[in-house]
């Protein structure tokens, strides 16, 4: 059976990953002013992104995702015709209408796929699969190297969908943004009051960073650290402890809003990969995507892994 995979472009994972597995990415429309730009991780309009300083005016960017109608022609035109079953990985649904979307195109494509394939004489029948990752960006991509993995071992769309659904309850995702008032101006924007005028102000004065975690569709602070690169310092320590304790997949993923060398000269980051490396978990580390850096701020980090329920601590 043909299997493929299909995320949207908040999903981190690298370019080069994505065209190795044809794993077929969601566009995501950003509109900066009068500009409009397609995040489909094109490596060419990230670099300009970030070239551009685009993200300075990001808070006030408007994103759309793909319709229901867009998803409905990409797949009849396409994918029903390509692959005899599709897993399409979505941001979390409490974050984003394109899981809606996507559950609501299935209902279509499945029910008008029948005559496209056989007027091009491919046979047998056609399954869709709508996953909620319930996490955003690295940790979204968690499911999504599963799912090449999984697809890389034969295993049949049931199974693939079972391991699927329970990888995405349990994975983690954290987040470590570096401008407080760029995510109070972001949530304002999008009517979100989660951050407030004081918290911004008092964390920039006394450069306090939160550190939010992404869990089954829920997303906030589990800690507030000292500086950005102590912060980051803490966080890959935290990440380093759970290899240590075991994973439920071998896979760490980790997105950076800008040049990728700056991620690796974070503290502590050499270590986890080390860490990684000893216990065979693969680390893959991707540039955050334009989605990304204009609802959390360039230069913020976000990482992602499965594990068992577990409390947040750090130290």
């Amino acid at each position: 059976m043909r299997i493929g995979i299909v995320v949207d472009s908040a999903c981190d994972l690298p370019s080069g990953f994505l065209e190795r597995h044809a794993v077929v990415v969601l566009p995501i429309e950003v509109r900066l002013g009068g500009e409009t730009l397609v995040d489909d991780r094109d490596p060419e309009v990230w670099q300009r992104f970030l070239d551009q300083d685009l993200g300075a005016r990001g808070h006030a960017a408007e994103t759309e995702a793909y319709s229901v109608e867009q998803i409905r022609e990409l797949f009849l035109g396409r994918l029903v015709l390509d692959y005899d079953c599709v897993f399409c990985l979505t941001i979390a649904s409490s974050r984003s209408p394109i899981h809606a979307n996507a559950s609501r195109a299935s209902f279509s494509i499945l029910k008008d796929y029948r005559p496209i394939r056989h007027a091009a004489n491919v046979p047998g029948p056609f399954l869709m699969r709508v996953i909620d990752t319930e996490n955003l960006f690295a940790a979204q991509a968690v499911t999504a190297v599963e799912a090449v993995r999984l697809r890389a071992e034969g295993r049949n769309p049931g199974q693939m969908r079972e391991r699927l659904e329970f990888l995405a309850r349990n994975t983690y995702g954290y987040m470590l943004p570096r401008d407080l008032y760029y995510l109070r101006a972001r949530a304002q924007k999008k009517g979100d009051r989660s951050v407030g005028w004081l918290s911004a102000a008092l964390g920039t004065a006394l450069d306090i960073k939160p550190l939010l975690r992404g869990y089954r569709g829920e997303t906030g602070p589990v800690a507030k650290l000292r500086g950005f690169e102590h912060g980051a310092e803490q966080l890959f320590d935290h990440v380093r402890q759970r290899v240590e304790v075991g994973l439920l997949a071998p896979t760490v993923c980790v997105s950076y809003g800008g040049d990728l060398a700056e991620l690796a000269a974070l503290p502590g980051y050499a270590a986890l990969k080390a860490t990684c490396a000893a216990h065979d978990v693969d680390v893959y580390e991707s540039p955050m995507s334009m989605t990304g850096m204009v609802n959390v701020g360039t230069g913020a980090v976000t990482l992602g892994f499965a594990a068992e329920e577990y409390e947040f601590s750090t130290g």
